[in-house]
Order: C-alpha cells, then structure tokens, then sequence
C-alpha cells in the first residue's frame, strides 16, 4: 500500500507508529508556576553547537501550549529524561491543564534545583538538561512548532556511570513506541566494521 499524505490523511497516526523508537523529552519551564510535560517529537540536532529539536503543539482552543509560551517568555527550559518508576506520573502530566495548574503539585512530581539560572529538574530523573531556546521554526501549514534549545548544562546521576573518566554511562530510558511506551534498557552490540 502506497499513502500520499494529505490533510485527509491521519498523518500523525501513521508517523508515531512507523517513526520509533521516538524518546521522551519531560519539559519542564516557569511562568507564575511550573510547567511540567513530556514530547515525544523530540531529538539531538547538532553537537556543535550541542542543540536539540522539540516539536510543540498547540492547545485545543488554538493557543500555545504553556511550554512553548513560557520558552517564549523566558527562553529557557529543562528538559529531563524519565525512568521507569516516572513512567506513570509523566503520561499523567501529559493532561492539558489550566495555566494557574501546575502538574507538580496536581501529580506529586518532586522537583530540585539543580543548575542556577534554570527551571528545576524532576527528582530522581537520571538525566537532565538545561537549556536555552536558540530558534524557533516555523513549517508552513502546521499547527506544530519546532524549536532548537542549546544546551547549556547537563546532568547525569552519578549511579549511571560506567566510567566516570571517559564519561561512559548508561541507563535505561522510555521511548513512545506508537501511543505505548517502551524500556531501551536492552543493548545490542554494534558490529565491528572490517
């Protein structure tokens, strides 16, 4: 079967089942309270400068959602990576909610400030970043809004690593897997090239 895309097409549907695994970006951003919610449109761009794209959608009435509104404003965002034990209370934050809500205190997620200057981290989450807005895209017709962070910090939990000299670490993150979800704990070795 061969699909043209088209508007009357579920493009959406066809993408986040064919397009995995897609990582989960946990935002986390401040206004007059704090926004937390994950992204699944989310990846690495460039390492130089160390950038990464997040595509953001608009709210049902036609507004921006509250994480692109608050980069907007502020211009900076912390972006963290969940573990199993999150898994819950992040697909919870993803509720749209009033703007005077905060999903930290509606979903009991912890927080901690980590790195001045940025909104806090999800406590106990292995991985985060700190970053700042650097551009934000507009793509004709769609009622989605890529944006580029730099990163300007990052924070690694000190139970991932390896090898902490060489900056080894590992642990296992979520991925969107269509509208499931999955573990990437399992590695598969890369092979050798001759």
């Amino acid at each position: 079967m061969l699909l043209n895309f088209n508007d009357n097409l579920d493009n959406y549907k066809l993408m986040r089942q064919a397009i995995i695994p897609r990582p989960i970006a946990w935002i986390i951003t401040e206004d007059d309270k704090t926004n937390i919610a994950p992204f699944s449109y989310f990846m690495a761009l460039t390492s130089t400068p160390p950038t990464m794209v997040i595509s953001i959608g608009e709210k049902s009435s036609g507004e921006p959602k509250d994480t692109l509104a608050n980069i907007r404003k502020t211009k900076k965002c912390t972006i963290c990576i969940p573990k199993e034990s999150q898994l819950n209370k992040m697909h919870f934050s993803s509720k749209e909610l009033e703007h005077d809500i905060s999903e930290a205190d509606l979903f009991d997620i912890k927080l901690e400030e980590k790195a001045k200057e940025f909104p806090p981290m999800i406590k106990g989450a292995p991985i985060a970043f700190f970053c700042e807005l650097f551009e934000e895209l507009d793509i004709r017709g769609s009622k989605h809004k890529p944006i580029i962070v730099e990163i300007k910090q990052m924070y690694i939990d000190e139970s991932c690593f390896t090898n902490r000299e060489k900056l080894h670490f590992e642990f296992a993150p979520i991925a969107r897997i269509g509208g499931d979800y999955s573990f990437l704990g399992e590695k598969i070795p890369a092979p050798k090239i001759p």
